[in-house]
């Protein structure tokens, strides 16, 4: 049985800040406008830019969607604040949210909605697959993955119970936000947790209801060599350290499960095993890994022991807790 109607609308919405990005923005249009699937609205967000909104604007136009919005906003909201925003504003039973520099798959879409057809789902993410932008990055190990906001690293290559949504390609049912709220505007990229893992396992925690990952419903994920600087490796792993040491200190402990980080660190040690015999096969990308591999393990080991005080985003994931 399911709750959901036939062909349901699909929402999607896209923020953005920055006329940087403003190419992968129209080719991300244009793959929306490709669907197999054609009940859909999109819905863009334009942050401090007004020449980003109304060249978007004039794109997504000229597509003539059957539903197409766009918003400016003077003020930088975060990227929570500015997903809060356009799940305000949409009308679709199904609020997908999809990262600017990415590219969906025709059938996305389709796969999207058809994963709603058990009622207990109350959200879905998907596989997304690295589009490298310079080819010299793609020595990267699938098990560092993560680094640049793709999946392979999972290993998942059907659908399963997810612990929490990705961000870049997700989706969640209208009813989600009725009950459990929105995303916290003091969380974020910059933040000690994730918006979207945190909105994640409150919406699980207060629905009952379950997440899902279905690798039907990709997408490519731009990679551009800034992923893969050491510094910006630095602060991603001390991110990803400060996280878990939340995760496994505030209310959200008996919700998060931390298999993929076992898996992370499985794969961290064939790596460093494999490394003496690529330093004879080719001894710069040995180099490489080794570098990425020690600066992962000395930054995440720094965020999760010393994770800082971060009162404000521990108070404000206490009170986002329904008891």
């Amino acid at each position: 049985m399911t709750n959901m109607i036939k062909d349901p609308l699909l929402s999607v919405i896209i923020t953005a800040c920055t006329m940087d990005r403003f190419a992968d923005i129209c080719s991300l249009l244009y793959s929306i406008k490709s669907q197999t699937y054609h009940d859909i609205e999109v819905m863009f967000i334009a942050e401090g830019s007004q020449e980003l909104y109304q060249k978007v604007k004039e794109y997504g136009e000229k597509l003539t969607f059957n539903e197409f919005k766009a918003v400016y906003r003077e003020e930088k909201l975060g990227l929570g604040g500015a997903r809060n925003l356009g799940s305000k504003m949409v009308e679709g039973e199904i609020i997908a949210f999809v990262d600017d520099d990415v590219v969906l798959f025709p059938d996305w879409a389709e796969e999207m909605v058809k994963s709603y057809q058990d009622e207990m789902v109350i959200g879905v993410t998907g596989a997304a697959l690295p589009l490298w932008r310079d080819k010299k990055l793609d020595w990267l190990p699938e098990e560092f993955y993560w680094l640049i906001s793709c999946t392979a690293y999972t290993q998942w290559n059907s659908a399963v119970e997810a612990r929490s949504l990705w961000g870049g390609n997700m989706s969640f049912r209208k009813e989600a936000f009725e009950k459990a709220g929105s995303f916290l505007s003091t969380l974020g990229y910059h933040a000690p947790m994730a918006e979207d893992l945190e909105l994640s396992l409150r919406v699980k925690k207060i629905t009952g209801k379950k997440l899902i990952y279905n690798p039907a419903v990709k997408v490519r994920h731009s990679v551009y060599a800034y992923r893969i600087n050491l510094k910006y490796v630095a602060a991603r792993a001390h991110h990803i350290g400060v996280s878990r040491h939340l995760l496994r200190t505030t209310y959200l402990k008996n919700t998060a499960t931390f298999d993929l980080e076992k898996k992370v660190m499985r794969g961290i040690v064939n790596i460093l095993l494999s490394i003496p015999r690529l330093l004879i096969i080719n001894p710069g990308v040995a180099r490489n890994k080794l570098l990425i591999t020690c600066t992962i393990l000395l930054y995440a080991g720094i965020g999760y022991v010393f994770p800082g005080k971060n009162l404000q985003a521990i108070q404000e994931i206490e009170k986002s807790s329904i008891a």
